[in-house]
């Protein structure tokens, strides 16, 4: 069996450092039938370990009455999380937030307990530990003492920060909340708290935040800039804790425990009041400045988005009328997250999956590495003239060839930074004092470069080029794969090595990209990709040897049957891989390309058919009033096509749009800018494939409305209601091995 713990820098696997990629999904807000799905897509994102609450309200909603059936079966769950070689915290309240109607908690709790709730008082302990005994009953035998994926358990959730009690008080319902956890059985090798914000964590191991904005936030104007982009040694966000300054506001020594994340914002869940967008970049830039800060776990929150599930006495969503300070959506939970609320790929998904396949093969090294912040780094966020950069080594017994990293982060979102040329960073003289390329660092930019980093046979000196992955092969030494981040001083930034990818040798890197210390005769295998092929990178493994993919749609592999897939918007046309497969894939040719690449390219007839497999969509206007519009709106019978799943893309201008079948909401969104990224996309497949009528509802936006908006409509008049068009765009699953 697996052993797990931890020491004051990193979790620790088998006595061996261990930085994981850990990613929330939420079992009762996602469809049964589609969980094992869900876990390979992460699990191809690069996720390690799958982080979900347990939400109290969707399995007891009425008193005595527990349903874990269906969406809610939490032991259907773990078990598919077994069956996909992930590992699990199980964060099991009882208050959990998680934009959850009563933060989770059944209304005849606080009818029962009212303001005793999440205090100490032992009728509300006797409560919470009947519904601890009752998830434990659904998990007892998944726990890893059991050989099962559960190692670890979250006690309650911004205990101290957001409600409940601080100080001594905290600290023991914290302590005693986690004693009821084991006295019933909950036996695991970590127990985690939320540590910001002044969160209470009462010897638990803490575990830290970031978002790079704050849709809780009550203002309706542009916030200040997010402190997650700069380089630190603070681990408190400030937008979800407290400005306290470095290392207070914290109820914990962060000396003695590793810098671990379990809510890196995978995105944003924007409210009514206010709805800023994460894009692809906010999410990479945010995740780099905490890598180089020391952070050695990774955990966004939320990595798969979700719907909420339906309730018996009311709808389960956040909101002011039940005495939250937001306004959500009834039952969108998309989060805007790197697999979304129907299980599509977004830009984040990319970027993150670029730091994953790093980790992987970088991480248990970089665990050991301690973050080194110059001095005249930037403190503030607001600073946007200085370059912002840090450094990660050993430092305990330091050499010229101690390998380390460099992080660079010239990102600050929706602000510009000033661009710096002729940049030259010194490796630090501790560790041989080597020279990097001349760089130019442009505004938005934002790398990892390595020095001292061994490769093949040799040692990599320094390098422009950013680390991806190292591939394992049956019958070629390791290759290792890098992708082009920096850029060279003096070129133009559209450079042709930035824009193509190719296969060659230690002996014959591009010198001015590696600075090997003795190439001549190392014939090791070195990839240079493009940051754009390295975003569409996928590793898969069969027949003993690791695969280079590189497609723009999503790609997973099925554990079970070693069955390989292509899914996406549209139609796969091609991919290209390193080695070649061992097997054209039926309907592909093979075509070997110049740069080392094998090209797979589909036939012509294949991808017409499946550009026109979509059914047809029909759109009536039903209604409009000066407070809104009623659609009503057709799909043709699609059960006779091969398609996977088909989008309802809807393009429009207004305040909310509801989705509504036979008077049931299926799902709902508020608005957040009418540009094309921001069309509704909502998948069909959860309802059928047969014919379907469906009532579209848009509600007028006034010009005046006190929300936040990034990007705001034209009005012609005093508010706007407009149903620009509406689509259907056709999914495909396909099998390439």
């Amino acid at each position: 069996m697996t052993v797990y713990s931890y020491d004051s820098k990193s979790l620790l696997r088998d006595g061996k450092r261990w930085f994981p990629v850990m990613g929330e999904i939420h079992y009762s807000r996602y469809p049964d039938q589609y969980w094992k799905e869900a876990l390979l897509k992460m699990k191809a994102g690069g996720v390690d370990l799958i982080s979900s609450y347990v939400i109290w309200i969707h399995h007891e909603e009425i008193e005595g009455e527990w349903d874990f059936s269906g969406w809610r079966n939490l032991r259907e769950f773990v078990q598919t999380v077994q069956a996909c070689g992930l590992t699990m915290i199980l964060r099991i309240g009882p208050w959990i937030h998680g934009e959850v109607r009563n933060g989770g908690f059944p209304d005849w709790l606080l009818a029962k307990h009212g303001d005793l709730c999440r205090t100490n008082n032992e009728a509300y302990f006797a409560d919470v530990a009947a519904f601890y005994r009752k998830t434990f009953e659904q998990v007892q035998d998944l726990l890893l003492k059991n050989n099962g994926p559960i190692i670890g358990v979250q006690i309650e959730n911004e205990y101290g920060h957001c409600g409940g009690l601080t100080g001594q008080a905290g600290e023991a319902h914290m302590k005693r909340l986690t004693a009821l956890a084991k006295d019933i059985g909950f036996d695991v090798p970590l127990y985690t708290a939320t540590g910001w914000g002044g969160a209470v964590t009462a010897g638990l191991l803490p575990v830290m935040g970031g978002y790079c904005e704050a849709p809780w936030d009550p203002r309706v104007t542009e916030i200040e800039p997010s402190g997650n982009y700069v380089f630190t040694y603070e681990r408190n966000d400030h937008a979800i804790g407290s400005d306290f300054g470095l290392g207070k506001g914290v109820t914990f020594d962060i000396q003695s425990v590793p810098y671990l994340t379990a809510e890196l914002g995978g995105g944003l869940q924007v409210s009514c009041k206010r709805r800023p967008v994460s894009r692809p970049r906010d999410i990479g830039a945010m995740s780099l400045a905490k890598m180089g800060s020391g952070c050695n776990l990774l955990g966004y929150y939320m990595y798969h988005g979700g719907t909420n599930p339906e309730g018996r006495l009311s709808t389960l969503e956040e909101s002011k009328g039940t005495g939250s300070l937001n306004d959500m959506s009834v039952k969108n939970y998309d989060f805007r997250a790197p697999l979304g609320e129907y299980g599509w790929r977004n830009g984040a998904y990319d970027e993150i999956k670029l730091i994953s396949l790093f980790v992987h093969d970088f991480g248990s090294s970089l665990c050991e590495m301690v973050s080194v912040i110059p001095e005249k780094n930037p403190a503030h966020p607001q600073n946007y003239t200085d370059l912002r950069f840090a450094w990660r080594f050993d430092t305990t017994s330091p050499n010229a060839r101690t390998c380390g990293f460099l992080f660079v982060n010239n990102f600050q979102r929706r602000k510009n930074l000033a661009s710096h040329d002729g940049v030259r960073f010194t490796v630090p003289a501790e560790c041989g004092g080597h020279v990097f390329p001349l760089l130019d660092i442009y505004d938005g930019d934002f790398f990892v470069l390595p020095f001292n980093l061994p490769v093949g046979k040799s040692r990599l000196k320094t390098a422009a080029v950013s680390p991806l992955c190292v591939l394992h092969t049956s019958h070629m030494q390791d290759v290792s794969v890098f992708y082009t981040a920096a850029h060279l001083a003096g070129l133009p930034k559209d450079y042709h090595m930035y824009t193509s990818s190719s296969v060659h040798t230690v002996a014959n890197a591009d010198t001015r990209l590696y600075q090997f210390d003795s190439p001549q005769e190392d014939t090791s295998t070195v990839i240079t990709l493009s940051r754009q092929d390295a975003l569409h990178a996928h590793v898969a493994h069969a027949d003993g040897t690791d695969y280079l993919l590189i497609t723009p749609h999503t790609f997973y592999s099925d554990s079970a049957d070693d069955i390989w897939w292509l899914a996406d918007f549209g139609a796969v046309e091609e991919f290209k891989t390193f080695p070649a497969l061992p097997s054209t894939p039926a309907g592909f040719v093979g075509v070997q390309t110049e740069s080392g690449f094998t090209r797979y390219e589909r036939a012509h007839d294949a991808v017409a058919a499946a550009k026109s497999s979509a059914p047809a969509v029909a759109c009536t206007l039903s209604a409009k009033t000066e407070h809104g519009a009623t659609y009503a709106v057709h799909v043709c019978d699609w059960s006779q096509t091969a398609l996977e799943d088909l989008a309802l893309v809807v393009h429009y201008a207004g305040n909310a749009a509801r989705l509504y079948q036979n008077g049931t909401l299926l799902d709902d969104a508020f608005f957040v800018g009418a540009q094309e990224e921001f069309a509704w996309k909502i998948g069909l497949k959860r309802w059928g494939k047969g014919a379907a009528d469906f009532t579209l509802e848009l509600d007028a936006l006034q010009k005046d409305a006190p929300i936040f908006l990034e990007s705001w409509p034209v009005f012609d008049a005093s508010s706007v209601c407009e149903l620009y068009r509406i689509e259907v765009v056709p999914i495909e699953k396909i099998r390439i091995h």
